[in-house]
């Protein structure tokens, strides 16, 4: 993984200094080229050596839902022209890690047993924001297997609150 590493971080770092306010935007169209170049069967398809640059990057423009900008077209054929197609979601994880590093937040992942309304979403992320003291930018996933609870994932630090991690606690502690 250090070379994907190695690889994406001057096209992440490039990315980063040439969008300038627009932060956002390029961050949302790079997360979508980036979840279209995680395919593997498009993977194939732009590693074939009978497909040409335009062919690629005409697949991967027509997927993307979005209609993409000048830069985001120039840059997905820089990209595409130096055979970087699988490099694509490193990129996009890199761009996001400058991006929070510039506004001073973290992504954090909230498995939940069950869907959170609005109201309970925004009162957990207060919470949160105080608990690991910076802004998150909260992503819910359903996990139905912690019964109930939520477990809470920023980079390397996990606060699980689920009643499995506490059922597992009980476990060890009468088994010990």
């Amino acid at each position: 993984m250090a070379e994907l590493a190695t690889i994406a971080r001057p096209y992440a770092e490039a990315l980063f200094k040439t969008a300038g306010a627009d932060l956002g935007g390029t961050a949302a169209w790079l997360d979508e080229l980036a979840a279209i170049a995680s395919n593997t069967q498009l993977q194939q398809f732009a590693g074939n050596p009978g497909v040409s640059s335009g062919q690629a990057f005409d697949v991967i423009s027509g997927v993307a839902k979005a209609k993409l900008s000048e830069a985001a077209k120039n840059f997905l054929r820089a990209v595409i022209d130096n055979g970087r197609i699988s490099v694509l979601p490193e990129i996009a994880s890199q761009f996001r890690a400058l991006k929070n590093a510039h506004s001073g937040s973290s992504d954090a992942t909230v498995y939940s047993a069950f869907a959170l309304d609005g109201a309970a979403l925004a009162d957990l992320a207060v919470t949160l924001e105080k608990r690991f003291a910076r802004k998150l930018n909260l992503k819910v996933e359903l996990q139905p297997e912690l019964i109930g609870g939520v477990r809470v994932v920023v980079g390397d630090e996990v606060l699980d609150t689920s009643v499995k991690a506490r059922l597992e606690q009980m476990k060890v502690a009468l088994i010990a």
